[in-house]
């Protein structure tokens, strides 16, 4: 499974960093994980599993 970091994810949802970060807090989106001490990035089979579950729902 391949790692996806913040810019990416961001790139590939639209969404902002701070809605990213509040989306996780509540258990609306991928937890992110730390991939190096100053970095945390998401796997990208959890991001897209998030964006097909949310295209299904609207």
């Amino acid at each position: 499974m391949k790692g996806r970091c913040a810019d990416t994810v961001r790139g590939r949802t639209g969404l902002s960093r701070s809605t990213i970060w509040r989306l996780e807090r509540r258990g609306e989106f991928p937890r992110h994980r730390r991939i190096s001490p100053n970095a945390v990035g998401w796997l990208e089979q959890e991001i897209n599993e998030w964006m097909v579950a949310k295209a299904q729902a609207s």
